[in-house]
């Protein structure tokens, strides 16, 4: 039966209006989704890791690790721009088989609060951070359910974890959050308060390994290395962390199993691609920067070994290696000292680093426990979220000298006996264990 015009009109008002309505949906939508493989969730025992790569071009031998620690389950990968670039790299170009991979694209901040979204951070094996703006992940994902859905993955289902550029900077336990906007060397070490240097402790992304870590990316642009060592100067100044730091360039990767050994993978030799593990150099007692304020250049001298760091050339086979345990063995790697003069970063060849600022293996920073004053003078008080169980001060060489079972959430500590150095605070709150400098100041 045909229809009659008014019965047309009609149906090509209904038809716009359809379309209009879809367009509208479209652009409010919160996300946007990609979708590639098989639709049904799979369960698979993920194996765990964390992936870091420099900012470029991703390097194809160090994804199909992370690939592989998936164990053939879905890999979800999140970003705040872009669009479904890693699809079908990561399903079917490696040839490393996966059951799915999706993109998830956030559009703003409330597709923090989508329940498509936490669903399938839950089903994930493996979650990938795409590069873009670190600013924009830590305000869309800060103390939201997806950072706290990742950190549950990351606790008891071992997923696998990677980003690269800016996702590589959101891994770390201290991080650059970059909240009013990127910084270079030059601005950073003429003033390490400059407003655009914004260094961040606040609980985020928990990865074991990584929890006094600060990371960069870019390390073949020359605006980096300097900035780096700002932010660790930062770290110890203000919040008394011993920070630490791992960077790659562009082309290279950072693959760091769940023992904690570190592959650096990269086109050596071909290409000069390096990743650095950074330490503040915990043979000199006092290691502080000398001066460390507003609105005047960085001195972090200590007679020229501020700062050790393990220099690493990443090839195909990733056989060069450094242990995240105690921030020392190395295999390939080649050890140098840093030190900043008035705002200028020197570097030069150095020697493998003679003692262990990680006391025992496997020490993890808690950034739910916090000490201050540091430094500190006449005493020093411990406050954590969960009750303290134990708390012990040790000093450089690990030698035990104070320990307490105070059982509460506050702990003060009178430290008049004390002499002017650096000392290791080791406090177990909720079955875990986390390690402190603390810097004393004697009158």
């Amino acid at each position: 039966m045909l229809l009659n015009c008014t019965n047309k009109s009609s149906l090509r008002i209904i038809l716009l209006l359809s379309l209009l309505f879809a367009i509208i949906n479209l652009k409010g939508q919160s996300y946007t989704s990609y979708f590639t493989g098989n639709m049904n969730d799979t369960l698979t025992n993920a194996k765990g890791g964390i992936c870091m790569m420099g900012g470029a071009t991703e390097n194809d031998e160090a994804m199909k690790w992370f690939l592989q620690r998936a164990n053939g389950g879905d890999v979800l990968v999140l970003r705040t721009s872009g669009s479904d670039g890693y699809n079908n790299y990561m399903y079917s170009s490696l040839g490393i088989p996966v059951h799915s991979v999706e993109t998830i694209v956030f559009n703003n901040a409330s597709a923090s609060n989508d329940l498509y979204i936490q669903n399938k951070i839950k089903q994930a094996e493996a979650i990938w951070f795409a590069g873009g703006n670190q600013w924009n992940y830590i305000s869309y994902w800060r103390n939201t359910p997806i950072d706290s859905l990742i950190n549950v993955g990351l606790k008891t289902r071992n997923i696998v974890v990677g980003g690269t550029s800016a996702g590589m900077a959101i891994l770390g336990g201290i991080y650059f959050s970059a909240e009013n906007g990127t910084v270079t060397s030059a601005t950073a070490l003429s003033n390490p308060y400059d407003t655009h240097v914004q260094i961040d402790t606040a609980s985020f992304l928990q990865n074991d390994y990584l929890q006094n870590v600060i990371t960069d990316t870019h390390y073949d642009n020359p605006s980096r290395k300097g900035r780096h060592l700002v932010f660790m100067a930062r770290a110890l100044t203000d919040y008394g962390m011993d920070a630490k730091g791992i960077a790659c360039d562009e082309y290279t990767a950072v693959c760091i199993d769940t023992n904690g050994l570190a592959s650096v993978y990269g086109g050596f030799p071909t290409y000069d691609d390096n990743a650095y593990f950074i330490q503040i150099n915990c043979e000199i007692s006092n290691n502080v920067p000398e001066n460390c304020v507003a609105n005047m250049p960085l001195n972090w001298n200590q007679g020229g070994q501020a700062i050790k760091v393990c220099k690493l050339k990443g090839n195909a086979n990733g056989q060069n290696t450094f242990n995240l345990v105690d921030w020392r063995t190395t295999v390939g790697g080649q050890w140098e000292d840093y030190y900043i003069d008035n705002g200028v970063l020197h570097t030069m060849l150095g020697n493998q680093i003679n003692c262990s600022t990680n006391i025992e293996n496997k020490e993890v920073v808690q950034t739910d426990i916090q000490i201050f004053p540091n430094p500190a003078e006449d005493f020093v008080l411990i406050r954590s979220t969960h009750n303290i169980q134990l708390v012990s001060l040790l000093d450089l060489n690990g030698k035990l000298l104070f320990s307490t079972n105070p059982s509460s959430l506050e702990l003060r500590i009178d430290l008049q006996a004390f002499d002017t150095g650096i000392y290791f605070l080791k406090i177990q709150a909720k079955n875990r264990v986390s390690v402190r400098k603390l810097v004393v100041l004697t009158n």
